[in-house]
């Protein structure tokens, strides 16, 4: 029974971490979208799922809500999937003239085929420049894996503005609910453009990075206040360098003796000693030589002084006196350069994953899904701060982690954006599929080594 239990404690516990950890990740990215005026249609706790529980937004018109694969969460940002193509313009046109029009229409309208139409449908769906619309005399519902026959406009206020984009009014002069014409007020190019600046494909280099690097700032920044915050209100045990003892060890020579905590010591076998490494450097001397030996000290202010007896025949190597340690409170300067020192020891760690020499090295030190759900569930059976603790660590790896230059990583994308910067083209879909291949390669070798050895440790022992 114990075994369940310990299996369902590593399941929760771990599901919660990552899930949490996950959805602030995809929070940065969120927000960092709707700052730079890029629409955002869904953010979900849990991975993507036709099962959920969801609420839209009046405000900004994203959808907010949770799913049942809670082990992680998502964002969609507009203008990050579909492929250019030179007739979206007159395919948005004709939606925005009908209000709702079928896929096929648009095939004829346009003179292609119907896989094309779809795709030109479907990147301006992406977009969140029209919707898909599904009839119900069809059968069709908001659930089902395929788009539906017709697709239709949002509503947009009178500057052409919809619900996912910032400012939007639609008390103005101009409004058109969802389904119906609305008026370009410019040729179908112009307000394409318009279209295609809202969302992540319409920015700027900078902008899209920022975007991108959003996700893991967010996790770096809440490990670092965690930590910060933990060294400071925790502080930082240290061992002071001074001759008093800080504890004796149940049945020691040192307790045979009659010595206690608090006790000062001031001679070792007639050594004057005033510090910790000069008590254990003398009383090292004293135990190599074999012999009995006294030591002085001060307890309440009186000296006294106490023979140690070493047991004939028998090799001892320590009489069991334990080392003062107190507590140091450091500032926030203290705290925050202390924290910075740490994420600088990680980020070189998880830089070492992709350095052949130190490869291997660092995957045996790493953990699996496996291994961080039972270390959260020992974490959480150790208390909150340590629990937090644990998170914290995980969070601030979980960051640096994407930022890796390996697709599909943050880090690979941006990797990808600066390529298409230098060359001044996007990538072919050629050349980003072998990308995307090779880095997903990549992770399932890492995934698969960090796996056998969490079975290693954690299930076979």
């Amino acid at each position: 029974m114990s075994t369940v239990t310990n299996v369902v404690s590593a399941v929760f516990w771990g599901v919660l971490v990552l899930s949490v950890l996950v959805f602030v990740h995809e929070g940065g990215h969120y927000l960092a979208a709707r700052a730079l005026r890029v629409r955002a249609t869904e953010f979900f706790l849990g991975l993507p799922c036709r099962v959920k529980l969801s609420r839209r937004s009046r405000k900004v018109g994203t959808e907010f809500g949770v799913t049942p694969l809670l082990l992680g969460g998502y964002t969609r940002i507009c203008g990050m999937e579909g492929a250019d193509d030179e007739l979206l313009a007159p395919a948005l046109a004709l939606v925005m003239e009908r209000g709702r029009v079928r896929a096929d229409a648009v095939a004829r309208e346009l003179g292609v085929d119907e896989d094309r139409a779809y795709g030109l449908l479907a990147t301006l769906c992406d977009w969140a420049s029209i919707r898909p619309y599904y009839d119900p005399d069809l059968g069709e519902t908001p659930g089902q894996s395929t788009y539906p026959a017709a697709f239709e406009t949002l509503s947009r206020d009178g500057r052409g503005l919809t619900e996912y984009d910032r400012d939007h009014d639609f008390s103005l002069p101009g409004y058109t609910e969802a389904g119906a014409p609305h008026e370009l007020g410019s040729t179908p190019e112009e307000f394409l453009a318009r279209e295609r600046s809202r969302t992540y494909q319409g920015v700027g280099f900078l902008k899209r990075v920022a975007m991108l690097v959003a996700g893991s700032l967010v996790n770096v920044v809440l490990a670092f206040l965690i930590v910060t915050c933990a060294f400071m209100v925790r502080g930082t045990d240290y061992v002071p360098n001074v001759s008093t003892l800080g504890g004796v060890s149940q049945g020691s020579l040192a307790e045979q003796a009659g010595l206690v905590a608090g006790d000062h010591v001031t001679s070792v076998a007639g050594e004057p000693v005033d510090t910790w490494e000069g008590l254990v450097g003398a009383v090292r001397a004293s135990l190599e030589r074999g012999e009995d030996f006294a030591i002085s000290y001060e307890r309440d202010g009186v000296a006294r002084e106490v023979t140690i007896d070493l047991p004939e025949g028998q090799e001892v190597d320590e009489i069991g006196v334990l080392a003062p340690v107190e507590t140091y409170y450091p500032s926030l300067p203290e705290a925050a350069g202390a924290t910075l020192d740490y994420a600088g020891q990680v980020a070189g760690y998880v830089a070492q994953l992709i350095q052949p020499a130190h490869t291997m090295e660092v995957l045996d030190q790493s953990s699996s899904i496996v291994g961080i759900s039972a270390m959260a569930a020992e974490a959480a059976s150790s208390g909150a701060y340590t629990l937090m603790m644990f998170a914290a660590v995980i969070s601030m790896s979980l960051g640096f982690m994407n930022l890796l230059p390996v697709p599909p990583f943050d880090g690979g994308k941006i990797l990808i954006e600066l390529i298409q910067l230098v060359i001044r083209r996007p990538l072919s879909v050629r050349a980003l599929n072998f990308l995307n291949l090779l880095g997903m390669a990549f992770i399932v070798f890492v995934f698969v080594v960090v796996l056998r050895n969490d079975i290693l440790r954690f299930v076979i022992g």
